[in-house]
């Protein structure tokens, strides 16, 4: 299945090549909402071809929906030979639908992975699961066991008590995490002008945040916060943020 192919080969890809990621969240009063990652891939799609991708792969046209949970369903069985820690991390993805529009012709090409969620504090970090879906993707014997998700040394937690939103990141594990930033390295020249722009709704309007540089929208209900995309990955707790909303 080629939607398999260019989700693996986007993995690679984001580090060779400039990209811009939106985290988009909309949240009720009462936790609930939804979650969407976009990545623009236009400039990955102008360079696909000089970066060895197979011309025949590019002369199809794909605007296609993933649901994550029907795949997971379908190869349960290949699955559950997996380690159990892999089986979690793959379990992340559950919840999530991925939409993929790619078109050579117009040389555009766009990743949504979006969930609803009952309570933000049990959101899963949606950039790490946008890494790990490619893991799922069909080796080359078409086994999913022989895939694992890459692990990752960073986890972030949302949280909201009704007033005060928050967003924090967790470094899990630091030896992983200084070897994440060595693979960086030569990838810089490229990442240094990619952006992550968070783009969060809330219900009431926004009294204050922590979040420097950020903007807000004419009713004072959306923050919009970009930062650039290298700094994040190497210093990922400094994008550290609280909001405060007004109270009801």
């Amino acid at each position: 299945m080629r939607v398999f192919k260019f989700l693996s080969f986007l993995t690679v890809a984001v580090l060779v090549v400039a990209c811009n990621f939106t985290e988009e969240i909309f949240l009720d009063d009462n936790g609930s909402g939804k979650i969407n990652i976009h990545f623009n891939g236009d400039e990955l799609m102008a360079a696909m071809g000089s970066m060895g991708t197979d011309s025949t792969s590019l002369e199809e046209k794909i605007d296609t929906t993933l649901v994550f949970r029907d795949l997971l369903e379908e190869r349960k069985d290949s699955i559950a030979q997996l380690p159990v820690e892999e089986q979690e991390k793959l379990k992340k993805l559950e919840p999530f639908t991925m939409h993929m529009v790619m078109d050579s012709e117009t040389q555009k090409m766009s990743f949504d992975m979006y969930s609803e969620f009952k309570n933000v504090n049990e959101v899963n970090d949606a950039f790490n699961a946008f890494q790990d879906a490619s893991s799922i993707g069909p080796s080359s014997n078409n086994d999913a066991a022989g895939q694992k998700p890459p692990q990752m040394p960073t986890e972030v937690v949302y949280d909201f008590n009704g007033n005060t939103f928050s967003r924090t990141v967790k470094i899990l594990d630091e030896t992983l995490f200084e070897k994440s930033l060595d693979s960086l390295q030569s990838a810089e020249m490229f990442l240094s002008s990619s952006t992550y722009t968070f783009k969060y709704h809330f219900p009431r309007r926004i009294k204050a945040t922590s979040a420097e540089g950020a903007t807000f929208s004419m009713d004072g209900k959306t923050m919009i916060y970009e930062v650039n995309f290298l700094n994040m990955m190497k210093n990922p707790t400094a994008i550290d943020f609280t909001v405060e909303l007004e109270k009801k």
